[in-house]
């Protein structure tokens, strides 16, 4: 749910038919009234966002198939406020073949900056680099900045203006990313500070201050954690830090359309803000108050360093601002939670709040389970953080059949917030328990954690998983005769891995979209930066390779247009199964991809009601 530039209207992507979304516009001074609505027969609207005060930018997604090769495409469109006219973001020629009109629905310029300074227009590049000021009502644009193989991540200041870029070089052999920053007294763009991708600690701009001598730049400096510091552009120098965390990385500044700082944002449990305005922080505050948010103090190691001390967690549910108006007259304000899909409400500058809307309203709140942030030593002592939920009060006391369930990426992590994808509730709400373990190889929690996953695929990361399931186990939550291992992406990969190790941990598992050890070694080794920067981290168990050797039931699952992980990985196991005569199962979902965003209500329905019958009719001794 976003709202406009001048506050004026309001707009978010709605539940139509099945699995039809629909975008409602909605008056700020009208809510009751029903809204304006925009929909489409031939394409999924996926995102919607104002990029004036009357016009929307919106991602759309459909399907496309060439000879074998099948996915999704993706394409932004400029729309009015009624949806009466669909202009995409760039012109573009006519298609005179096939060919010619498949690539250029390939093509997908992306939004560089909005101008909100400007009333008609906004800055877009293309898929050459080339930058264009784009007039959102005529459809024209005009070319500012050509692009170059040479240059990329190209960042605006406040005023719209290009004010820095980066360049991938070698020396010596090694390759490292080179920022570049314009000098605000020549004009002049000038090389600053360069990060080895070896050394897999990449500093990169994240803001520009209201002095144009001075940017913020985040990256590791001191210890274990990202922080973000004030860099002169003169001399050349870090200056002060601008934000630390003791316990969690810096991930982000926050600033006002004229550049004034506003906050930092770091990843603690739920990814937080540390508001410096003090409109902004005392907004914050009474939000909590308002919406009877609790903060509860807990004791935390941090895994980096094995530093203690308290911290506050949100009990249950968090609030945000999920939009504004640039005066910030007026807001909206999401509060969720891991069993709160998000509740809506509309701030308004007289301190007035009035609920929105809800999202799935038809769930219940006393159905879900409670989640909480824990954490347990892995067996050489590494604190690993991870996510725990339980089941309602009506399942009794325990111990339950328990889902260990990791993240994918596996450079990636999860947060105390609600699963869009529906997996844990939909668990918990059965009587299951779920812990999400923040396994080593895991990023957000510090550089520690996440480079002692490097060459520890199905090995020291699996490691940590099994640990958890220990841990439940010793205190009397996971029944050891019904636990489970499920997972997606490279969560699907440990989902194979623990089929194949000698643990005798699991009764069953579930892999979804299980992406093969040799391709990521393949795909790592394709270019110098990637053989660099993540080639060594990927190493251990070839699960696919020693499918035969399973010991246990497992139910493979996989979009037919995954473009992320190929389905013939998942086959590729099931014949190494047959081959060897162990059991399975084995689902194909049709138009599905790899992502969240390719998956419609259906598609994850289906998932969800045949993993809970493999886990009742096939997962040993007898089903769970």
């Amino acid at each position: 749910m976003v709202i406009s530039p001048d506050g004026k209207h309001i707009a978010a992507l709605i539940s139509a038919n099945g699995d039809e979304q629909v975008i409602g516009v909605w008056e700020t001074d009208h809510i009751d009234r029903p809204p304006a609505i925009l929909s489409s027969a031939r394409m999924a609207f996926k995102s919607v966002e104002f990029i004036k005060n009357d016009r929307l930018a919106v991602i759309v997604q459909q399907t496309y198939t060439i000879g074998s090769s099948k996915g999704h495409l993706a394409k932004l469109y400029i729309t009015d406020l009624k949806g009466e006219k669909w202009n995409p973001a760039l012109p573009e020629s006519r298609a005179r073949s096939e060919n010619a009109e498949l690539e250029k629905n390939l093509l997908n310029p992306e939004i560089l900056d909005r101008l909100p300074h400007d009333p008609r227009k906004i800055l877009v590049v293309d898929d050459n680099g080339d930058v264009f000021k784009a007039d959102v009502y005529s459809g024209t644009a005009d070319r500012v900045e050509r692009g170059s193989e040479r240059f990329g991540n190209l960042q605006t200041d406040a005023k719209g203006e290009i004010r820095a870029k980066t360049e991938i070089d070698y020396q010596d052999g090694k390759a490292f990313y080179v920022q570049w920053i314009k000098n605000p007294a020549t004009g002049q763009f000038e090389e600053h500070f360069r990060s080895f991708l070896k050394d897999r600690n990449v500093f990169g701009i994240s803001g520009f201050s209201s002095d144009p001598n001075i940017v913020y730049v985040q990256g590791v400096r001191n210890g274990d954690k990202a922080g973000i510091y004030e860099y002169d552009i003169r001399t050349k120098t870090f200056l002060e830090p601008a934000f630390e965390h003791k316990m969690f990385d810096a991930s982000g500044v926050f600033e006002d359309i004229d550049g004034k700082l506003l906050g930092f944002g770091y990843e603690d449990a739920a990814g937080s803000t540390y508001w410096t305005d003090p409109q902004l922080a005392a907004m914050n505050k009474g939000l909590r108050a308002a919406l009877s948010i609790k903060m509860v103090p807990q004791d935390w190691t941090d895994p980096g360093t094995g530093q203690t001390a308290k911290i506050n967690v949100a009990d249950g549910a968090d609030v945000r601002v999920a939009s504004w108006a640039d005066d910030r007259s007026v807001a909206i304000i999401q509060k969720s939670g891991p069993k709160d899909p998000g509740e809506y409400y509309l701030l308004t500058k007289d301190g007035k709040l009035s609920l929105l809307g809800k999202a799935r309203p038809w769930i219940k709140a006393e159905t879900l389970g409670d989640t909480r942030l824990v954490q347990y030593a892995a067996r050489d002592g590494l604190m690993i953080p991870a996510f725990l939920t339980t089941p309602p009060a009506a399942f009794g006391k325990g111990p339950f059949p328990t889902i260990i369930m990791p993240h994918g990426g596996p450079w990636a992590r999860d947060h105390l917030s609600w699963d869009v994808a529906g997996w844990v509730q939909y668990f918990a709400s059965r009587g299951y328990v779920v812990l999400q373990p923040q396994f080593r190889g895991s990023e957000g929690w510090g550089r520690k954690l996440w480079t002692a996953g490097d060459s520890e695929w199905g090995q020291k990361m699996q490691d940590d998983k099994d640990d958890g399931a220990k841990w439940l186990m010793g205190q009397n939550i996971a029944d050891p005769n019904r636990t489970v291992m499920f997972g997606y992406s490279y969560g699907g990969y440990s989902a194979l891995a623990a089929t194949i190790r000698p643990n005798g941990l699991y009764q069953c598992a579930v892999s979804g979209a299980g992406g093969s050890l040799a391709d990521m070694k393949r795909v790592t080794a394709e270019s110098r930066m990637m053989r660099e920067y993540q080639r060594p981290f990927v190493g251990g168990l070839d699960a696919i390779k020693m499918a035969g050797e399973a010991k246990i039931p497992v139910f493979l699952y996989h979009g037919d247009r995954d473009t992320n992980v190929d389905i013939k990985d998942s086959e590729r196991f099931i014949a190494g199964l047959k081959s060897a005569g162990k059991p399975y199962k084995w689902l194909e979902i049709k138009d599905m991809g790899h992502g969240y965003v390719t998956m419609t209500p259906a598609m994850m329905e289906t998932q969800l009601v045949e993993i809970e019958k493999f886990f009742q009719n096939e997962c040993k001794p007898g089903g769970l």
